[in-house]
């Protein structure tokens, strides 16, 4: 494994924004010996994080960034939210300063087996399975990234029996050098974040980076029946490993009507599956597919399949009220999300959408909407989304203020029978300050329609 020392040469580092990602690289980096300067715009909420840091010899400066703050830097490390339009990326670029993103750290710190999980929709779940199919295989094993706990947090601390199972954005895979999972995961790739790759092809990019350092003694699954990866992942040179849910596969991960199997081996009944959805059988796949070539057993498994019955806000089945099924799909940000969410269900359908405006249109979502008797829509999209819904001959539109507002009003509209689902096909952005706050809003307002 690589020996952090020699693969970071780098001394003086400056860490810009000071989030989760930035504590945890800074902390990191300290504990590593390299002198750490931290800049962020603002101390809101963040004094003890700053006094930990500076006790721990980091020099913080709070307030407007100047280019200045590269003076004497060696490397940049960001916050994979910031742009590279930002001046100090910029500039830092300019000077042939490298910037990274925190993963890069935890792929040199990890010295177990890695295992990256990216893709444009399915990463929060399939990461979580994966993770729970290892852990109840007896096999050890850690989980971060983007699902939550900073990767180098936690890949500071293991050892080369370990496995660290991260989910990895296109924000963050953008950032990376020498970053090599040993076993990379692509779910499926969908035009989403165009304001901040600018286009798709610099979007799929920053996904592929996830198997550029891989070579034969490595192992990327991908989704088979995804046209843009099946061209994406010719430039690969790790072992290719399939999945497919339209046929059997003899490399791969794959089911039929009664198993799912990975190569020739029947894993798990599908009747013993307590996920709903098809899409939620595409992650199963994946996660099968990582956790099998990283020791887990089809006991472990199927344990997890038989008890799993989703991540939060990511078609998270709330309750039945007066025989109406409400669901929380806050984490569908985009149209793919939201597609595959409408097609888990065959019932009448009342969707809940909008919010930030990133420029796109939803006609692709209208060949899904084939359930869906009515659409509640708000945010900076609800018109938008109404001129979907016409488009979709749906003639029951409603404009609530927030998701509060909507649960009222589609339980007011709806019929026993009925699916109540919230699937923004949008970010949060315009009105909520993470997907989480908007769907703990729709939950809590559910809890009080009774």
């Amino acid at each position: 494994m690589p020996d952090f020392e020699t693969k970071f040469p780098y001394q003086h580092v400056l860490v810009l924004g000071l989030a989760k990602s930035g504590f945890a690289a800074a902390s990191t980096l300290l504990a590593h010996g390299r002198n750490v300067r931290v800049s962020d715009l603002s101390a809101s909420n963040q004094e003890e994080l700053i006094q930990i840091l500076e006790q721990k010899g980091a020099e913080v400066k709070l307030g407007p960034q100047e280019v200045e703050l590269l003076d004497g830097m060696d490397v940049l490390i960001k916050n994979p939210g910031i742009r590279y339009e930002n001046v100090i990326v910029q500039t830092a670029m300019e000077r042939d300063i490298p910037v990274l993103t925190e993963v890069e750290l935890a792929g040199l710190l990890h010295k177990g087996t890695l295992i990256g999980i990216t893709g444009s929709n399915g990463k929060t779940t399939t990461t979580t399975l994966a993770y729970e199919m290892l852990k109840e295989s007896q096999v050890s094993t850690y989980v971060a990234g983007n699902i939550g706990t900073a990767a180098s947090e936690v890949a500071n601390k293991t050892t080369e029996e370990d496995r660290l199972v991260l989910e990895l954005s296109s924000f963050q895979l953008q950032g990376i050098d020498q970053f090599r999972p040993h076993i990379s995961v692509m779910l499926n790739i969908f035009e989403a974040h165009l304001d901040y790759h600018h286009s798709l092809e610099n979007y799929e990019q920053a996904k592929a980076n996830i198997f550029r350092n891989q070579d034969k003694s490595d192992y990327l699954v991908y989704n088979a029946e995804d046209e843009r990866l099946r061209e994406i992942v010719n430039e690969a040179q790790a072992t290719l490993v399939p999945f497919s849910g339209a046929r059997k596969l003899d490399n791969g991960a794959w089911y039929d009507e009664t198993h799912v199997y990975f190569k020739d081996e029947p894993v798990a009944a599908i009747k013993d599956i307590l996920l709903v959805g098809g899409h939620q059988l595409e992650n199963i796949l994946a996660a099968v597919a990582a956790a099998k070539l990283a020791g887990a057993t089809n006991e472990g498994i199927q344990h997890v399949l038989k008890t799993f019955s989703g991540v939060e806000h990511r078609l998270q089945y709330i309750k039945h009220i007066n025989g109406r099924a409400f669901y929380n799909d806050s984490k569908a940000t985009n149209i793919l999300a939201t597609s595959k969410a409408l097609s888990s269900f065959d019932q009448p359908t009342i969707l809940l959408a909008g919010g930030l405006d990133r420029g796109n249109t939803f006609e692709t979502l209208v060949p899904s909407m084939e359930h869906v008797k009515a659409l509640i829509v708000f945010g900076e999209t609800a018109e938008k989304l109404r001129e979907t819904a016409y488009m979709a001959g749906i003639e029951l539109i409603e404009h609530a203020k927030d998701v509060k507002e909507a649960a009222s009003i589609a339980y007011r509209i709806s019929e026993s029978g009925d699916v109540i689902l919230l699937s923004p096909a949008c970010a949060s952005w315009d009105q909520y300050r993470t997907f989480e706050e908007r769907g703990d809003m729709f939950v809590e307002a559910v809890h009080t329609l009774e």
